[in-house]
Order: structure tokens, then sequence, then C-alpha cells
């Protein structure tokens, strides 16, 4: 029977946990808490839900509720819990945190083969095959035990994002496909905003409401990604000569530059998908969609993720990870959950899950498996483990990520609901055939 160490005793760790002793794997999982508290945490429990109740929509039909039901087929200890511990919210799935914990401590228990250990961890274990699933409020030693492995550069203590829309729904007569200077192959779309425009949009966005620092948060941004509010906040004309400067983008349908312009760079290869440059953001999410709305193009925009600065820790995993999600520079040791830049519950536990059947795996001397590329598991994993890029962001599921379909409906209502019911047929196929048989319980 092989044997596997777990770092850390939230969604991500109790899954990977749980995934290894289905494989027939001995687990010793390290939880800090109640002996250690983070900012955040306020129980000693396992798999604590710190932020909202809810793990969002429930609904096949849309990315997070096509990898909840791919968790599902998986046997996933915590979809199970949080089935068990579900309270009414419509077509979400949300939850009891207090029964969710519980539940997902039961399950645990009831394998038998896993030992949990209340302790702290702060180094990397020297031997053995390891999971890391510590979370975006990793202790300071082992923080600085992971940027020691990584380096420096490789590891990132705030989180600055910027919003995603999907390119089928932008109105393509208020874009121009333009790069600066003309230096590029066409690679921007180029909103432009006349004067007027410019300043009903500056007006919005400095009255619109924001949400508030949590208590263990202080306003210590990098300059070169401050919040858009925050940098409008150094006079009306700031933006204009930051991330809307319209110098260098003439339009080509006019010849003429306009007074400011927002850039859409394309998020994946099929430019499926756009996000606005340089707009991360610590406004509500209601608050972008109508601020963000009035810029020309995306007045119909869907918001495939939205903005957001938060503390965090997470890997620059394209570079640090294979895909999976073992360290490229330590055999073995294998890292889970939102350090390897997922974002959210759902996309938490996936991560886990992957994780936990490589370690098992590897620590039973069995041959690595890929998850489909067109599951939502394999859509997201390919996000964080797959090309590596400059400007690598934390994203939870969504439409873009997928590949195209091949023969895709004429609506887009139809498009989506393809592709999930794509994803979902793929895993339980790939699951079938590769893990049915060797997984116990």
């Amino acid at each position: 029977m092989g044997a596997i160490t777990v770092i850390g005793g939230g969604l991500a760790g109790c899954e990977a946990a749980f995934q290894a002793t289905r494989l027939g794997c001995r687990v010793r999982l390290f939880e800090q808490r109640p002996h250690r508290r983070t900012e955040a945490h306020r129980t000693g429990g396992l798999a604590e839900l710190v932020c909202s109740n809810s793990l969002r929509s429930d609904s096949p039909e849309s990315p997070v509720g096509a990898l909840k039901a791919e968790l599902r087929i998986g046997n996933s200890v915590i979809l199970a819990a949080a089935d068990a511990a579900r309270v009414a919210a419509g077509q979400a799935l949300a939850v009891d945190r207090g029964r969710l914990s519980a539940e997902v401590e039961a399950r645990l228990r009831a394998t038998g083969a896993i030992e949990v250990v209340r302790a702290e961890v702060t180094e990397l274990p020297d031997d053995g095959v390891v999971v890391v699933a510590t979370g975006p409020l990793t202790s300071g030693p082992l923080a600085a035990a992971i940027q020691h492995l990584t380096g420096a550069e490789r590891l990132y203590f705030y989180d600055a994002i910027a919003p995603i829309v999907a390119a089928d729904t932008l109105d393509r007569e208020r874009c121009f496909i333009a790069d600066r200077y003309g230096r590029g192959s066409g690679d921007y779309l180029n909103c432009g905003l006349d004067a007027t425009e410019y300043r009903r949009f500056y007006a919005a966005l400095m009255a619109a409401e924001r949400v508030p620092l949590a208590p263990f948060e202080t306003p210590r941004y990098f300059e070169g990604c401050l919040p858009i509010e925050v940098l409008a906040e150094r006079g009306v004309d700031t933006l204009r000569f930051g991330p809307m400067k319209p110098v260098g983008l003439a339009d080509p349908r006019t010849g003429s530059i306009p007074y400011a312009a927002v850039q859409l760079r394309a998020e994946n290869t099929e430019r499926s998908a756009f996000n606005l440059v340089g707009f991360q953001t610590k406004l509500t999410y209601p608050a972008q969609e109508e601020v963000f709305r009035l810029i020309p193009g995306l007045a119909g925009a869907e918001f495939l993720r939205l903005g957001s600065i938060h503390r965090n820790t997470y890997l620059d995993s394209p570079r640090c990870l294979t895909p999976e999600q073992e360290a490229r520079t330590r055999p073995n040791l294998f890292f889970a959950g939102q350090m390897t830049g997922v974002e959210g519950y759902v996309e938490s536990t996936c991560s886990g899950w992957l994780a936990g059947i490589a370690a098992a795996r590897r620590a039973l001397g069995l041959t690595p498996l890929w998850v489909p590329r067109d599951s939502s598991m394999g859509a997201l994993v390919a996000h964080t483990t797959g090309a590596v890029r400059a400007d690598f962001q934390p994203s939870n599921i969504h439409h873009g990520l997928y590949p195209p379909l091949t023969d895709p409906p004429r609506s887009r209502a139809g498009r989506r609901a393809a592709t999930c019911a794509r994803a979902i047929a793929a895993f339980a196929r790939w699951y079938a055939q590769n893990l049915v048989e060797v997984t116990h319980g």
C-alpha cells in the first residue's frame, strides 16, 4: 500500500486525501488549525468555507455546473458532502458551512486510511509523495520554503485579475483591430471612446460601489497593477495616460485616434474570450457590469469572469508545474487548490481531485493519467499548467477555457450547452475507461 502526505485541510487537501485512499493509499493529512489560525478562518474544522456559502450554479449547462457533474461522476467527497449539506438557493448549490465541514470530516474518518495531524508544517518534506494544498493564506515559513524551491519570481502574494468577456457578445461595429503604432499582427481589439463617452465612463467609475478590504488586507497594491478606480482617483485624465491610453491606436476605418481606448487581449488561442487590459478592480460585481458596459462595444457583453484584487498566494504554474500538478524541479511534490491558479470552491476541489489521483498513482508505481482536454477538468488544468505566458493569472472555469466545438449550434445558448454536454460526456468516458475498476468505495 502506498503512502502520501497532504498538507492543508481545505477543500483541495481533503479531496486529494480522499481520492488517494480510493486508489488504495494511506494518507497523513496535516492541518495547522486550530493551533495556528489564519486571518480568514473562524473554526478548526476541515473544509471550512471562508467566503460565500455558495458553490455557484448547479446547472449542467453552465461551466461550473458541468465541473460539478464531472466531480460527482468521479466520486468527489466535497461534492457528496455539499449535496448532503445543501440549503435552498434556487439553481445554485449553497450549503450549511458547519454541516459541510462535519460531513467531510466524517467521510474522511470513515475511510480508515486517513490520519489527520493537527500541526503546522513549516518546511517541505524531503522524501515521499507530497501534496501541498495550503491555499491563498499559506503561512509565512512554508511560503518561504515554496518560494525557495520555485524561485522568488514564481510565487505571487497578491492577485490582480482583469475581467474577461465572451468574444461573440461584443459589438464589433464599435471595436476595431489594431496594435499600438502598428507593431503587431492585429492581436488586440480596441474600444474607442470620444470625450463625452470617456467622461460618462469616468464619472460612473468614480461613483461605483467598491468591495471593502477584509480585516487582514491592506491596500498595498503594486504600482503596475493598481485597481483602475484607484488610478482614476489621481485625476480625470490619468486613465488616458495609463490603461486607456489611445496613443498609437488609429482606427483603420477613420484613420483617427480616439480620445481614449480600452484594449481587449485574446485570452485563448481560439480568440473566443478577451480580457480588458489593465482593468483589475475592487468594484463589486454588479458595479463592474454596470460601469464596464458603458465602454463602446461592451454594452451587451457577457462577462465570463469579473475582476478582483485580493491577497493570495499562487504559483506561476505553467512554468512551475507539469500537467499532473507536479513540481518540475522536485519529483513527487504535487500542488493543489488555489495555489495552482484556480479560483473558486469547485475549482479548488477539482484541482485537489486531480492531484490526489496523480499523487496516489505515483506512490503506487502506476503510469500517469491525463484528463481529456475537452472536459471541464481538462480545460481548467490546461489553463493552470498549459502554455507558458508572461501574464498568467488565476481563473475560475468559464466558457473561454474550453476548446471550440467542431460542429457548433448556431445560437450562443446552444453552443454553451453543447460545450458543457461534451465536457461531461468526455470525462465520463475517460473515468469509466481508466479509474472505475481501480478505485475503491
